[in-house]
């Protein structure tokens, strides 16, 4: 991971902000040195959580319909 101070201080900027981070995208190890690739990644809203919360209970209880129905 190779930047210039001006990247460093905006990573850190949007960092700083409420829901970023920096996700490690690729580990290498090179001659007892670790290179890292990192992305700049935004968390889901709360709304998303309660969809995404929603359709996994919902995909569990077909499942679960279905296995009694299938024994």
């Amino acid at each position: 991971m190779l930047l210039h101070k001006d990247e460093i201080r905006r990573l850190m900027g949007k960092v700083e902000q409420k829901g970023y981070t920096l996700v490690p995208l690729n580990l290498h190890w090179k001659s007892g040195k670790v290179k890292c690739e990192v992305a700049l990644g935004k968390g889901k809203a709360e709304h998303d959580k309660r969809d995404t919360i929603k359709d996994r209970e919902g995909k569990r209880e077909v499942e679960r319909a279905m296995k009694v129905h299938n024994r």
